[in-house]
């Protein structure tokens, strides 16, 4: 008898190996091959190993140095660099002869009344805006470590049900050719028996190459050369959106550093005073005495509403903004957060049904199995229920590796960091 058409084996589980033959169960057990044998560093490890390796860490470092530097100048008693002045003056003529006044005066820039607080603060909002900055980058690394640990997950498991199939089959094929030999079984069923063996080393190998894929994505990610799966964290009991989310951190240090951008430059709206101290050394000319004399100079600028007016708006037009990306924000998150939780509900109930199928297929090839053994039932029914028991048990093990990726991706919609 030739086996159904359609059957195609495909990743039985370690349950299915241990029941569904009893040969499958004397089995020495797979070990997986040294490109595939791997540690398993934590979630947080792998996370703080991508985010060493991404752009956005350089960038929120220079961010932080800005804002540090800024700190510093509005630490300063001077308003700008001071500036050193010299001037010399000769006479003349013959009524000067000789004559000649040399000027060395220091300018020292002033800050406004008000303005150095105000310029500090400002420097402090933007310290902050870059912390949060580098928290909600933080964030989105860890979204795609998450991502790539999920597919890391499911591939992993398909190439450890593969192997798993095969040396099923394997074990299968060795039974049946003993029962050719001894006339129980027909030549045909030895000749259908290698054929499944053969297909399931193909998807082996497939899952094998799929799985190397990922792990050198994995490795271009992280850095790290190992598929870093990590223990699954608990669930919250609590989906709210909380305040505390990195992107909505962002969006408030945005708003608080837009307004205090905004009270600088009406702090600012003109050049800060300017106290000038001189030294003039004055010879009158031949025979009479050199004359030193000493002068402070104040210099005040006035400002005009007009010319303060431009970067006032455009202030003005950074808080409107800020405000507006908040709200916005906050919008897309909790939008966000409700279609996480859904998914992860519908993949729960999902991964439910998928273990009780998977249990009742696994009984149903046990029995099949004794049938074939005692001479009741032939090689292709127990194919065909080997096969239906390892697609069943497939979807099992990829609708828990879904399951964790749901609750993974709930917890980057909640803003958790690991």
């Amino acid at each position: 008898m030739k086996p159904h058409p359609w059957f195609v084996p495909w990743l039985v589980g370690s349950a299915v190996a241990a029941s569904a033959l009893s040969c499958a169960a004397q089995a020495q057990p797979v070990t997986t091959t040294p490109a595939l044998a791997v540690s398993r560093p934590s979630l947080a490890q792998a996370v703080a190993a991508a985010w060493l390796r991404s752009a956005e860490a350089t960038q929120a470092q220079g961010r932080q140095r800005q804002a540090r530097a800024d700190q510093a100048v509005a630490a300063s008693w001077l308003a700008a660099p001071p500036a050193l002045q010299l001037s010399q003056r000769e006479g003349r003529g013959n009524a000067a002869n000789g004559q000649r006044e040399t000027d060395v005066g220091v300018a020292l820039p002033l800050w406004r009344i008000g303005a150095r607080a105000t310029a500090g603060q400002a420097a402090q909002a933007e310290l902050d805006w870059s912390t949060a900055a580098e928290q909600a980058a933080r964030l989105q690394v860890a979204g795609q470590v998450r991502e790539a640990l999920g597919q890391l997950g499911g591939l992993e498991a398909e190439q450890r049900l593969a192997a798993l199939q095969s040396q099923l089959l394997a074990r299968l094929a060795e039974d049946v050719d003993r029962r050719v030999k001894a006339g129980d079984l027909a030549p045909a069923d030895a000749m259908a028996a290698h054929a499944e063996w053969l297909s399931s080393q193909a998807q082996e190998a497939e899952a094998q190459q799929k799985l190397r894929s990922q792990q050198a994505q994995w490795q271009l990610l992280t850095g790290l050369a190992v598929s870093a799966q990590g223990p699954t964290p608990a669930m919250e009991a609590a989906f709210d959106l909380s305040d505390v989310h990195p992107e909505l951190q962002l969006a408030a240090r945005a708003v608080e550093r837009a307004q205090r951008q905004l009270a600088l430059v009406q702090a600012q709206r003109a050049e800060g005073p300017e106290l000038g101290v001189s030294l003039r050394q004055e010879r009158p000319g031949q025979g009479n005495p050199t004359q030193t004399s000493v002068g402070v100079a104040l210099r005040l600028p006035f400002g005009t509403a007009t010319h303060a007016q431009p970067r006032i708006a455009a202030a003005l037009s950074e808080v409107d903004m800020a405000l507006t990306q908040q709200q916005r924000t906050r919008d897309r998150l909790a939008a966000e957060l409700e279609l996480a939780r859904s998914q992860w509900q519908g993949a729960q109930a999902q991964a439910r049904l998928e273990a009780q199928r998977a249990a009742l297929l696994r009984e149903r090839a046990t029995h099949i199995e004794r049938a074939f053994k005692a001479g009741e039932s032939p090689l292709p029914e127990l194919l065909r229920a080997l096969g239906a028991a390892a697609q069943a048990e497939t979807a099992s093990e990829r609708q828990q590796a879904l399951l964790s990726l749901a609750q993974a991706r709930l917890h980057q919609a909640q803003g958790i960091l690991p």
